[in-house]
C-alpha cells in the first residue's frame, strides 16, 4: 500500500518491512500541459490515467528494448497518480537505481495511448488512456513527475527527495489507500478521432541557448571565424521556421461568401411577368376569342334587316408542366459545413430551377411566333427597316403596336455598335460626349441591358438563339405587355422540400414547381432572321 500527502505528494512505505529495489512518486500530474513525443500538447484529466489492469512496464527513458522494472501499485489522488515501481535485479535495474540514488535520475514520464479525448484550443484533454509504461528519465515535461522515495535494500535506509512544502505549513494530514483500487467500469469510448497507433509521452521543452546581445556585438567588432561562428551557434540555437514547417497550426480561412459565375435572373420572365397558376388540377384552361362580330351598313332603306353576325370564344387546355431537381447530403457535410451547405444548396437549387423554367418559356416563344421579318445587316438603316416592318406586321392584325424586342447577348452587342452613314452610333449611350441621345432612334449602354431601340424594351436574354449567320434569328419583336399581351407565362412555384434518409446518415433535398406557356395571339410577334 503507498502513503501519500496529496497536497506535497510525499509518499512514504506502509508499515511493516519496506519492499526492497521499490521507487515512489507522482506518475503525471493532472490538469497540466505539457508536449509529447509526436509534437502534440497534452493535458491529463482526472481519471483518464487507470488504476487497474495490465501494469504498466518500467523502462529508462522509453526504450522498450530495455524494461527494467514494474509498476506495482498506482493510486488515483486530486493531483494526480502516485505510482510504487520495483526495480529488477539485472544489470540494467541496478545501474537505474544507482542513478536513482544519485539523483540523477530523479523524474519519471507516462507512456500511455489516449483512446478519449476532445480538443480545446489545440491541446489534447485526454479523459480516458492505456498505460502501457513508466519511464525513468532525467528531466521530465511535467515538473512535479518526480520520484519522491527510493527503497533500495532492506538493510539500507530508504531515500526521501524532499518534497516542496509551505512555510508556514506546520502539519500535513496523510491519507491512506483503500486496499484495493476501486475497478473503473468499462465504457465503450465515444472516440472523437482515430486512436494514435503508438503510445506518446511528454517530453521536456529543449533549452536554446543565444549569445548575449553583449556577445553578439563583441563577436561583430571582431568579425572574421569569431563572427562566422557567433552566427553559426544562433543557427543552430534557433533554426529557421517557414509555414511549411508549421502546416498543423495554419488555419484554412473561408472569407466572403461562395463565388457564382452566374446571374441568377430570368430576363424573359422577368419581362412579360408571371401569371399565377390555377392550384387543382393537371390541366386548366384559358378562353380565347375565336369568331369576332362582323359589322356592316344596314341595307338602303329603313327597317332592312342587318347582316348576322357571332362571337364564338373557344377554350384552350393548358397542361401543367413539372420542372425540378434535386440532391442527397451526408449529415456530416450539413453539420460540419461553414458556411451551411444546407444555404449554399438550397440557392443553388433555386437558381438551376429559374434557368430551366425561363429557357422552357423562350423555347415556346421561339416555337410558337410563325411571323418573320428579314435583317439585311446591322447597318442602322437596315435594324430600323426591320424592327418597323415587324411594327407593321403585328399592328396591321391587331392595331396593337410591339412593346418588347427579346433578343440574345449576340444581337444586344450589334445593335450597341450599330452606326448610321455619318459613322454614329445609332442607339448611343446617353450622356456620350458628342452624343447625348438627341436625335437618336433610341440609346444602349455596354454596362445595362435596359436599352430603348426605337422606344421597345429591350429583353437580353442568353437562353435566345444568336442571329449570327444567314437565315438565324436575332431576335423577336412583339405584344407581350399588358392586358392584351400575346404570350403568357404560368407558375406555382413549390420551393424546397427535404427529407431525411437514415440508412445512409443523409438528408435528400429538392427543389420544384409548375410551369406553363399560353400563346394568345401569335400574329402579335415577329421574328426577325438574318438574310
Amino acid at each position: 500500500m503507498i502513503r501519500f500527502t496529496p497536497s506535497s505528494f510525499t509518499v512514504e512505505a506502509a508499515k511493516g518491512s519496506t519492499p526492497k529495489r521499490t521507487i515512489y512518486g507522482l506518475a503525471a500530474p493532472y490538469n497540466v500541459a505539457a508536449r509529447t513525443s509526436t509534437g502534440q500538447e497534452v493535458l491529463f484529466l482526472p481519471g483518464s490515467l487507470p488504476v487497474d489492469g495490465p501494469a504498466p512496464k518500467l523502462m529508462q527513458y522509453h526504450d522498450s528494448t530495455k524494461p527494467i522494472g514494474i509498476v506495482t501499485e498506482r493510486v488515483e489522488t486530486p493531483e494526480g497518480v502516485m505510482f510504487a515501481a520495483r526495480i529488477s535485479a539485472t544489470r540494467a535495474g541496478d545501474e537505474s537505481l544507482t542513478l536513482a540514488q544519485d539523483g540523477v535520475l530523479d523524474s519519471v514520464s507516462v507512456g500511455a495511448t489516449p483512446t478519449e479525448w476532445t480538443m480545446v484550443d489545440g491541446v489534447m484533454h485526454v479523459t480516458a488512456s492505456i498505460w502501457s509504461e513508466l519511464s525513468m528519465v532525467s528531466e521530465g515535461a511535467f515538473a512535479d513527475a518526480k520520484i519522491h522515495q527510493i527503497a533500495a535494500q532492506s538493510d539500507i535506509t530508504s531515500v526521501e527527495t524532499e518534497p516542496d512544502t509551505d512555510e508556514n505549513e506546520t502539519e500535513e494530514e496523510t491519507t491512506e489507500t483503500p486496499e484495493e483500487s476501486p475497478v473503473m467500469e468499462n465504457q465503450a469510448p465515444a472516440v472523437e478521432a482515430s486512436t494514435p497507433t503508438a503510445p506518446l509521452w511528454a517530453t521536456a521543452k529543449p533549452q536554446f541557448k543565444l549569445p548575449a546581445p553583449s556577445e553578439y556585438i563583441a563577436a561583430m567588432s571582431i568579425g572574421g571565424s569569431v563572427f562566422a561562428e557567433m552566427n553559426a551557434r544562433i543557427k543552430a540555437a534557433a533554426p529557421d521556421i517557414t509555414t511549411a514547417d508549421t502546416p498543423g497550426i495554419l488555419p484554412e480561412i473561408i472569407t466572403g461568401g461562395v463565388y457564382d459565375s452566374l446571374n441568377p435572373i430570368r430576363p424573359f420572365v422577368s419581362a412579360i411577368g408571371t401569371k399565377a397558376m390555377p392550384t387543382a388540377g393537371a390541366t386548366f384552361r384559358r378562353p380565347k376569342i375565336v369568331t369576332r362580330p362582323v359589322v356592316t351598313q344596314q341595307p338602303t332603306g329603313q327597317l332592312n334587316p342587318l347582316d348576322p353576325s357571332t362571337v364564338t370564344v373557344s377554350n384552350t387546355d393548358i397542361s401543367k408542366l413539372t420542372f425540378g431537381t434535386y440532391v442527397t447530403v451526408s449529415e456530416q457535410d450539413i453539420s460540419w459545413s461553414d458556411p451551411a451547405s444546407v444555404n449554399i444548396i438550397l440557392e443553388q437549387l433555386a437558381i438551376a430551377y429559374g434557368q430551366a423554367t425561363d429557357n422552357y418559356a423562350v423555347d415556346q416563344l421561339v416555337a410558337q411566333t410563325t411571323q418573320t421579318e428579314t435583317l439585311t445587316s446591322f447597318s442602322g438603316a437596315d435594324i430600323v427597316e426591320a424592327i418597323y416592318g415587324a411594327a407593321y406586321q403585328i399592328s396591321n392584325s391587331s392595331n396593337y403596336l410591339p412593346t418588347h424586342y427579346v433578343v440574345s447577348p449576340v444581337t444586344w452587342a450589334k445593335l450597341g455598335m450599330a452606326v448610321d452613314g455619318s459613322n454614329s452610333p445609332v442607339f448611343p449611350f446617353v450622356g456620350a460626349p458628342g452624343l447625348g441621345g438627341y436625335n437618336a432612334y433610341g440609346t444602349s449602354s455596354a454596362v445595362s441591358w435596359n436599352g430603348n431601340p426605337l422606344g421597345l424594351t429591350l429583353v437580353v436574354d442568353k437562353n435566345m438563339a444568336g442571329g449570327t449567320t444567314t437565315g438565324t434569328l436575332s431576335g423577336i419583336v412583339g405584344h407581350a405587355a399588358g392586358p392584351a399581351a400575346g404570350f403568357e407565362f404560368y407558375e406555382q412555384m413549390k420551393g424546397a422540400i427535404s427529407v431525411d434518409v437514415p440508412s445512409t446518415l443523409g438528408r435528400t433535398i429538392a427543389f420544384r414547381g409548375y410551369a406553363a406557356v399560353f400563346m394568345a395571339d401569335a400574329t402579335k410577334f415577329v421574328k426577325i432572321v438574318n438574310a
